[in-house]
């Protein structure tokens, strides 16, 4: 019985693990994009790799038309089991794109692990250039507050961190170019741009620390049945070029392939396992408050 028990205790501890490590990964649903009539990248910098350099943040192409005003709302699948739910809206506020996403575990995930975490994203129309971005972190008993700027005329990401458990703050300042992304914008910056099978897209991300490069492949064309519908989609890879999450995993978003180019499936995968977000809903919501 005692063996039962600790054998018990060892599954239970790894699943409890695997699913702190698929939550604090769930949301980020990053992708690719060059182009040449990009910004232009700001003056080389020591600390900034060569792959950051040479990649590019592109204007939105005349046909894109950002979903502003809908809310759409992800299951979240891991190895049979429906872990959690993310749920993201999409809106306009004095002339700025405005992404709030969160995550959520449920069922038995949330009896072994309770992750609630918000993402809220403000980026340039005309440009794609990342504004701001802020944090809201819950995973088990840890509680955190993050608040990341970006400063275009001194060529910094500014990162202001308050560790609410552990009452400790951090400030830190990292250089970047001269537009950047961040991890939920650039879903909808790789939705932007003209995606034709076969095509190789690269661009700079930011979430307050170094600046990476991701690399994008756009895969081919597909049709999915989800539970909100049936859609004709194209696929696209991503993966980091640099950074601590170089060779560490690897991304695919599915987008409508029509001119909303809606996020309607993602698949991430790590060391850990697989996780896959399948779009069930699609609701439309008054516009954000000015």
């Amino acid at each position: 019985m005692a063996l039962k028990q600790t054998s018990f205790m060892v599954a239970k501890t790894k699943f409890t693990k695997t699913v702190l490590l698929a939550f604090t990964a769930l949301v980020p649903m990053f992708a690719p994009s060059q182009d040449q009539h990009a910004t232009g990248n700001a003056a080389a910098k020591p600390d900034l790799p060569s792959q950051v350099l040479s990649a590019k943040i592109a204007r939105p192409q005349p046909f894109y038309q950002f979903p502003a005003n809908q809310e759409f709302h992800y299951s979240v699948e891991w190895r049979l089991f429906n872990a959690g739910t993310t749920t993201v809206r999409l809106d306009n506020v004095n002339g700025e794109r405005h992404v709030i996403t969160s995550a959520d575990s449920i069922g038995a995930v949330a009896l072994l692990y309770h992750v609630h975490d918000e993402f809220e994203t403000f980026f340039n129309p005309q440009t794609n250039c990342s504004l701001s971005l802020t944090k809201h972190t819950e995973e088990g008993f840890r509680r955190v507050e993050t608040k990341v700027r970006y400063d275009y005329a001194t060529g910094k990401s500014i990162l202001d961190e308050n560790n609410l458990r552990a009452k400790s703050q951090k400030h830190q300042e990292d250089d970047i170019p001269s537009c950047v992304g961040d991890m939920i914008s650039a879903v909808y910056y790789v939705a932007s741009q003209t995606l034709e099978p076969g095509a190789s897209l690269t661009f700079p991300i930011n979430d307050g620390g170094k600046t990476a490069a991701i690399q994008a492949q756009v895969e081919a064309r597909e049709t999915l049945k989800l539970p909100s519908g049936t859609y004709k989609t194209i696929r696209v890879s991503a993966e980091a070029l640099n950074g601590p999450q170089k060779g560490k995993g690897k991304l695919w978003v599915w987008y409508s392939d029509d001119d909303r180019r809606l996020p309607v499936q993602v698949r991430t995968r790590a060391f850990w396992g697989t996780l896959l977000f399948r779009l069930v809903s699609i609701n439309s919501t008054p516009p954000a408050k000015k």
